[in-house]
C-alpha cells in the first residue's frame, strides 16, 4: 500500500509538472526538446499498439487457463505469506536475543503503595480497615 502511494504521488508529480511545462511553451511560443518529444510520441504510440494487441489476443484465450493463471497467482500469494509470517517470528527472535530484558525475571515491587493495590486487587487486604475489627 506504502508503494503505491509512493507510485501516486510521483504520478501526480509529473503529471503537474508536464502541464507547467505546457503552460511555459504556450507562454513563450517555444517547444523544448522537439527532437526527443517526436522519439517519445512514437515509442508511446507502439507501447499503445502493443497493449491493445495484447489484450486482443488474451481475449482468445480459453477461460480455464485463465483460471489456471489465477490459482497460480493465489498459490504465490500464499507462499509470499507463508513467507511473511516466518520472517516475522524470526524477527520476534531476533528482538528477543538482542533485547536486554531477555533474562527478565518479575520481582516484587519495592514500593508499598504498588503493594497495597495489588492485595487490594487479589482482595488479601483487610477490608476491616486495617485495625482487625468490625466497626
Amino acid at each position: 500500500m506504502f508503494a503505491a502511494g509512493i507510485v501516486f504521488a510521483i504520478s501526480l508529480l509529473l503529471t503537474i509538472a508536464l502541464f507547467a511545462l505546457k503552460q511555459w511553451e504556450l507562454s513563450r511560443a517555444r517547444t523544448v526538446a522537439p527532437a526527443l518529444r517526436e522519439r517519445a510520441d512514437l515509442r508511446a504510440l507502439q507501447v499503445k499498439d502493443l497493449a491493445l494487441a495484447a489484450r486482443k489476443d488474451l481475449s482468445k484465450l480459453p477461460p480455464h487457463i485463465v483460471l489456471i493463471a489465477r490459482l497460480l497467482i493465489h498459490e504465490v500469494a500464499l507462499g509470499i505469506a507463508a513467507l511473511a509470517r516466518l520472517l516475522e517470528r524470526q524477527a520476534h527472535r531476533l528482538a528477543d536475543y538482542v533485547s536486554h530484558k531477555r533474562g527478565f525475571e518479575k520481582r516484587e515491587t519495592r514500593s508499598e503503595f504498588l503493594k497495597k493495590v495489588a492485595e487490594r486487587k487479589n482482595g488479601d487486604l483487610d477490608t476491616t480497615g486495617g485495625n482487625g475489627h468490625n466497626s
